[in-house]
């Protein structure tokens, strides 16, 4: 894919499937050595970890808008390199953006749950180190429960799943030390898609969501059959998609359009005079009002049901992971002696004894800070240590391959459906009131971490097998990245719950909208026990009948649960990716076109998830300081102008994707 000036080349066969005896090579080969972990990857890793993952825990929780961090750190990590007198090498790069981003994933996890202990008054169990440990502790977990597996999903599915945002970090990593063509491509790409989505997402230029329900002629549809269609256009999610490639696009678009096409006018039209959620007609309810209140349960259970079917379908791949870390731990060092630097991992004797020692540690907390003075604490302690321990492993693997197939990680449907288990398994044992609150909230949030981490953890881990890294390092530095950026997410979350609170009896309370979602689930269950159970099990069996035909059904409840404009879009770039790697008069032409595809596609996720950094940032001054300096097209709000400027957009931004793959001519 291009010549470096350094002899680095992403091989061609980095993105394919390998042939019977082929072997991936990868950018820097097992056999070659060069500077990885030094001072300066290790330093600008950690500021990054701090710095983002603060920042990340206060834009969610005050404007409720996150930070994507894995490719702005990418692309400083290239700019850094050009400041010292020998160039950082691409594998230092690789720490640094490994280091930097692990604890913005672990602060997802910590606000989408953890504020819900003060919107529930459940001040009293909340200190710094609660906050810490959880967020340690989860992502603790999230690691080590990877790790033993990271061969089977990274080196030994080669090809098979597309890893969208690890294929944009590569990108940005080759291209960096490349330069030349590839790197010209990838930075007009960034550009390009950086303004693009800036101008929709934050100066209003046109509608972000383009929506048939904003067209009056289709107020029939809207209102009455309540089908609507919604497409994003924006060039980051149009990137997304180009890169999942056609057939997980077809699932996502199918089983979404089964959601709201199909099954939401149905709970309409059968259900239109029953009342509904918030006390509503369901006639009256929009069909967004509808999919959030029943349909989306679908899809949690399909989830669910998956989760279970995937431990079972990998359970050999388990047993011989197991078998391969106990033989490790057995024989030692002589275990290593074969094995490629490319290849090698943490020992398994050490994982193990972090495995073990976080375990310990959950009991501890458990036992002293949650159950402390309650008639069988020890009990209830371990039972809470069970639940932990296990949903986090059953999920581990759902959100691996949710990162590798989508690069979107549903980790709020998952806390949804643990919040619920732990709920009932306390109301079980007696265990109501505060103590049994506080112990459901507290392993959600060790869970969802661990969901967060593992997910994104095995996005670093497959840019660094294409690009060559030393897989151990990246598992040891990353958790101390974890450790670092959780002083800055506990301080932010005491910070911002003094100031302005999460309560909504606060006339200042933030947003925090998933943490507020997450206690109403807890009202609902610990409180009038009104939970979605034939919905639950209705999408369970949906994800037994797609496994028997046949269809992922991770991929199907994926589609079922995200909106529909992200569906869409993504559909979009998939329909975009396979109409270009088919052209051409010959394969050749349409492989390079294809590849070049790849590139303007991950550039496009890199200037979205840049600007979106950028525009948090600039909203957060705007309406901190009352001083407005942005300017505000406002288009984003016109029905008309609006919405068909977003879709003219989207049209223009695939015109210029056909238009510069297909200036490919050999």
């Amino acid at each position: 894919m291009g010549n470096g000036s350094n002899g680095f080349v992403l091989p061609a066969n980095a993105y394919a499937e390998l042939k019977p005896g082929e072997k991936y090579v990868p950018v820097v080969p097992a056999e070659q050595k060069i500077p990885e972990v030094t001072f300066r990857s290790v330093f600008w890793g950690l500021v990054f970890s701090v710095i983002f993952s603060a920042g990340s825990t206060f834009l969610t929780l005050k404007i409720a808008q996150g930070l994507e961090a894995a490719i702005p750190i990418a692309i400083i990590a290239v700019g850094l390199s050009y400041l010292y007198k020998r160039k950082s090498t691409i594998l230092e790069n690789v720490i640094i953006q490994s280091v930097g981003a692990g604890a913005t994933s672990a602060a997802a996890g910590i606000v989408f749950v953890l504020p819900a202990m003060y919107i529930l008054k459940l001040d009293e169990y909340m200190s710094y180190a609660t906050i810490f440990f959880v967020c340690i502790a989860g992502g603790l977990l999230g690691m080590v429960y990877l790790i033993p597996f990271r061969k089977h999903y990274v080196a030994d599915m080669h090809g098979k799943y597309p890893f969208p945002e690890a294929t944009a970090v590569t990108e940005v990593l080759v291209a960096g030390e490349e330069g030349g063509k590839h790197a010209r491509v990838l930075a007009y790409s960034v550009l390009l898609g950086g303004i693009y989505d800036f101008f929709s997402m934050t100066l209003g230029a046109w509608r972000e969501v383009f929506s048939t329900k904003l067209i009056p002629s289709l107020a029939f549809f809207t209102d009455k059959l309540k089908i609507v269609f919604d497409l994003n256009t924006g060039a980051a999610v149009i990137g997304m998609g180009y890169i999942i490639g056609i057939r997980y696009c077809l699932i996502l678009s199918a089983t979404s359009l089964l959601s709201f096409i199909v099954l939401v006018p149905l709970v309409a039209h059968f259900g239109a005079n029953m009342v509904g959620v918030g006390g509503k007609l369901i006639s009256e309810m929009p069909a967004a009002a509808i999919f959030s209140s029943y349909i989306r349960f679908l899809g949690i259970g399909v989830i669910a049901m998956a989760a279970i079917l995937g431990v079972l379908k990998s359970s050999k791949v388990m047993v011989k992971a197991m078998k391969e870390g106990i033989k490790e731990i057995i024989h030692g060092k002589h275990s290593e002696i074969d094995i490629p630097r490319t290849n090698k991992d943490m020992k398994m004797s050490v994982v193990a004894g972090l495995l073990v020692a976080g375990l310990v540690s959950i009991f501890i907390f458990f036992n002293w800070h949650v159950f402390g003075g309650v008639d069988g604490a020890t009990k209830l302690s371990f039972v809470a240590l069970f639940l932990t321990s296990i949903i986090a492993f059953l999920f581990t693997t759902v959100a691996i391959w949710c990162i590798a197939v989508s690069g979107r990680n549903p980790i709020s449907g998952m806390t949804i459906v643990t919040l619920i288990i732990a709920s009932l398994s306390c109301i079980s044992l007696g265990v109501v009131g505060k103590p049994g609150m506080t112990a459901v909230l507290l392993i959600g949030t060790i869970v969802c971490t661990s969901l967060s981490i593992s997910g994104h953890f095995i996005t670093d881990l497959k840019a660094g097998y294409w690009l060559g890294a030393t897989p151990r390092n990246q598992q040891r530095w990353k958790f101390i990245g974890l450790v670092v950026g959780a002083f800055g997410i506990a301080a932010v979350v005491m910070l911002l719950n003094k100031v302005y609170g999460f309560a909504p009896d606060r006339p200042t309370a933030l947003p925090a909208p998933q943490a507020n979602a997450m206690a109403a689930v807890m009202q609902m269950v610990m409180g009038d026990g009104n939970v979605p159970w034939l919905m639950y099990g209705l999408g369970a069996i949906l994800a037994i009948l797609f496994e028997m035909v046949g269809i992922p059904p991770l991929a199907a409840g994926l589609g079922m649960y995200l909106p529909m404009n992200l569906n869409m879009s993504v559909l979009v770039g998939g329909i975009l990716s396979y109409f270009i790697s088919k052209s051409g008069k010959t394969s050749g032409i349409g492989k390079k076109r294809g590849e070049k595809g790849i590139l303007i596609a991950s550039g496009f996720i890199a200037g979205g998830a840049v600007m979106g950094v950028i525009g948090a940032l600039l909203m957060y001054i705007q309406q901190s300081t009352g001083k407005i300096f942005l300017p505000d097209f406002g288009l984003a709000g016109d029905v008309v102008s609006g919405n068909m400027l977003s879709i003219s957009m989207a049209g223009l931004l695939c015109l210029f994707i056909l238009w510069d793959t297909f200036r490919v001519k050999e």
